[in-house]
């Protein structure tokens, strides 16, 4: 047996929330990817009494900073639980003991879940070929064979072949009987294997018409559920019934919306966001947004002044595409992804009608939209303001995710991209270092020299029929030279609900944890899960601590609004006050689920309650007008794939806005976009297989793999030399 693939059995006594009981006491079991719960050991020890068990495929577990003893499990399909460790033990040290059993168990049922699912299909297609061929072959020399053993035994029959001795005749016909009778062998083998495809291809037929049948159900039952969660919201209005937690949580979706509105999904920076965010009531004091703000120097500045187009040195940016957009209305993204549950997205061809005519490279540089963060926290002297300008570049990165409902172009390997924006002060490249896993790095520098911004994401992305999961996996890194102090960080885990029936909507969840590795200082975020009602969609709340993890300050807001700083006691009172006011927020809870859903706020209005002695210092760059026409681009995206004069011949040939398929798209022929997009990915494919028969290795010219230097995780590091302009001996990938 492999030792890698045993993972240890963990059990003992947890404290569960129960939806009507509150917690109580259980024996917890964590064996083989499953957990499983029992009212005592001896009933776990009898296999008797079970309460309850769920697989831990795609399972991941989220804590509260201010609770040692409480952690949740979110499973594959949603559903949530909350766990306790006892308080009479050492806490913090069990706890982090069964969140270490949980994420352990969780790698190994997923790893044991996707290893016989996920195939290489070219690898696929070379096996069946080789057994035609091989069938094909031994049937020609069977024929052979046999023509030649028929002329021997004519020889050996022939009067005039009498001369021979007849030990030689002997063993001559002796050898020809053998190699008839081998014959017949080969020839009943042979119908035996042409008959064992014909079983084979017709069970195949079987299970692609019991499949059909199944997706037929599925979809129905989906249906069927919808409805049903529809009229129960109805009844729960008219009853008050306000006595579930958050296990119940249903989607908040409008009945209008039919499953061939589906588009958006698949990117860790490619889903839509069209869900309820709260509407105006007496409990939120719903803040205006102001006509004016600091600029680039304040705390509460626009990157880049609103929906003006950028102008520096003369150079203008473009504030439009070439051609506006389509209408996916009648394309059906589940006809696509209905043959692909539990496969791995990055390795599906997807057609080019869900795209938007941008790279992930390109999706990536959408980072620095709000680089005006990073400026002001060079200019303070303050390690705390300037970990507040740092986390509050850690939650604007995902902000472009916001109301997106196209998928980027998935990058050639080799492919780059580069950007140089004067006005905001940085340059910008990136490189597709890896196909399969697919695994993009980017450096970006200060124009003068004063920060370095770098990584790689490996976005694992998973379709689970209802719902499709992108966790970024990769390091990301901040440096500022002038104080010598580096940051890290990982992005949270991004789901899109709603993929079968229902209107599209999506969720950031999980931890962020911003550390200064100079000081020790962190700012630990909960990027908090939709909820009952959808009342904490999008919320993120957390502290900025010391190295000892003393509060220095509270950080709340919304990932798709704005980010606010307060003094921690004046918000752990604030939040002791809401938890006060039941009756209040059950009011709440259910307007925002029953009065019309389907809307977002008006775009002139914030949904997050503001603390008193709050400070604002992030808020996300209003999106122009025209932008429902365009992808729902922002104004930056819009000027990424500009390709200006001054460029040709400067930029690289791999760079992504010479792809031909992104540039058609662009430019509005659709058709011509899936034929580059059809040619390109061939194209790749067959450079893979050529390298796989020449034994030729790829090789990654601007990056190198190696341990991050400051947390020693694995990452990608620039190599230098981008900017010289030696662009000799690239691959040619378009």
């Amino acid at each position: 047996m492999d030792m890698s693939s045993v993972v240890q059995k963990i059990e003992g006594p947890l404290w569960k929330s129960s939806r009507f009981l509150g917690w109580r006491s259980h024996w917890v079991v964590v064996e083989n990817g499953t957990v499983s719960w029992y009212p005592r050991q001896a009933n776990a020890l009898a296999g008797v009494r079970k309460q309850g068990c769920k697989s831990l495929s795609q399972a991941y577990c989220m804590v509260k900073p201010w609770d040692h003893c409480f952690f949740m499990l979110r499973c594959f399909d949603d559903s949530v639980h909350y766990f306790k460790v006892p308080s009479q033990t050492n806490a913090v040290a069990t706890r982090k003991r069964w969140l270490d059993a949980f994420e352990e168990h969780a790698s190994y049922c997923t790893r044991h879940d996707t290893e016989e699912v996920i195939i290489d299909d070219a690898a696929g297609d070379v096996r069946v070929r080789n057994l035609e061929q091989a069938l094909q072959a031994a049937r020609a020399f069977q024929q052979k064979l046999e023509s030649e053993v028929s002329t021997f035994l004519s020889m050996a029959k022939n009067e005039e072949n009498y001369e021979l001795t007849g030990t030689l005749l002997l063993k001559a016909k002796e050898t020809s009987e053998l190699s008839s009778e081998t014959c017949s062998a080969l020839h009943l083998c042979l119908e035996l294997l042409s008959k064992q495809e014909e079983v084979w291809s017709l069970k195949v037929e079987q299970e692609v018409e019991k499949n059909k049948a199944l997706t037929e159900a599925l979809q129905t039952l989906a249906t069927e559920n919808h409805e049903l969660k529809q009229s129960l919201s109805k009844r729960r209005k008219s009853s008050n019934l306000s006595t579930l937690n958050e296990d119940d949580f249903y989607d908040a979706v409008s009945e209008s919306e039919s499953e061939h509105s589906l588009s958006g999904f698949l990117s860790v920076a490619s889903y839509s966001c069209e869900e309820d965010e709260g509407r105006d009531t007496p409990f939120l004091n719903t803040l205006r947004r102001p006509s004016a703000y600091r600029g680039p120097s304040g705390m509460s500045g626009e990157g880049n002044h609103g929906n003006q187009p950028s102008q520096h040195n003369g150079v203008k940016h473009r504030t439009s595409l070439p051609a506006p957009m389509f209408s996916r209305n009648d394309v059906s993204i589940w006809s696509i992804l209905k043959k692909c549950i539990g496969m791995e997205l990055s390795k599906i061809a997807m057609p080019v009608v869900f795209n938007e005519p941008l790279s992930f490279l390109q999706r990536l540089t959408e980072y620095m939209e709000h680089t005006y963060l990073i400026h002001q926290a060079n200019a303070t002297t303050d390690s705390i303001e300037r970990m507040k300008c740092v986390a509050a570049f850690a939650v604007s990165a995902v902000a472009s995710q916001w109301e997106r409902t196209g998928k980027p172009f998935n990058p050639l390997l080799g492919e780059t991209y580069e950007l140089i924006r004067d006005d905001l002060g940085f340059r910008w490249m990136s490189e597709q270092v890896s196909h399969h896993p697919p695994v993009s790095a980017f450096h970006a520098e200060g124009l003068k020299e004063d920060f370095v911004f770098h990584g790689s994401i490996y976005p694992k992305l998973k379709f689970w029929g209802k719902s499709i999961e992108a966790e970024p996996k990769g390091v990301i890194t901040l440096e500022l030279p002038k104080y010598n102090e580096a940051y890290t960080w990982t992005n949270p885990t991004c789901c899109v609900h709603n993929i079968i029936v229902g209107q599209l909507w999506i969720e950031q969840y999980g931890s962020v944890e911003v550390l200064n590795h100079k000081t020790g200082e962190r700012c630990s975020m909960t990027f908090k899960p939709c909820g009952l009602f959808g009342k904490e969609l999008h919320k993120v709340e957390g502290y900025i601590l010391d190295k000892s993890k003393k509060k220095l300050c509270a950080i709340y807001g919304k990932w798709t609004e704005c980010l606010y700083t307060v003094d921690p006691a004046t918000f752990d009172a604030h939040k002791k006050t809401e938890k006060k006011n039941p009756d209040e927020k059950k009011g709440n809870k259910q307007t925002s689920v029953d009065e019309e859903p389907e809307e977002t706020p008006p775009p002139d209005t914030e949904t997050v309650q503001v603390i008193p002695g709050s400070e604002l210092i992030w808020k996300i760059t209003p999106r122009p007008e025209n932008s429902s026409k365009f992808y729902a681009f922002s104004t930056f995206a819009m000027q990424l794939n500009e390709l200006d004069k001054r460029m040709e011949g400067v930029i690289p040939s791999t760079d992504s806005r010479l792809r031909p398929d992104i540039c058609a798209m662009e430019k509005g022929d659709i058709d011509l976009a899936s034929a580059e997009k059809k040619r390109l990915e061939e194209k790749q494919r067959m450079a893979r297989k050529n390298r796989t028969k020449s034994t030729e290795e790829w090789k990654v010219r601007w990056f190198q793999q190696g341990p991050n230097p400051h947390n020693k995780a694995q990452d990608w590091l620039y190599l230098k030399g981008y900017w010289d302009r030696n662009y000799s001996q690239l691959p040619d990938i378009y």
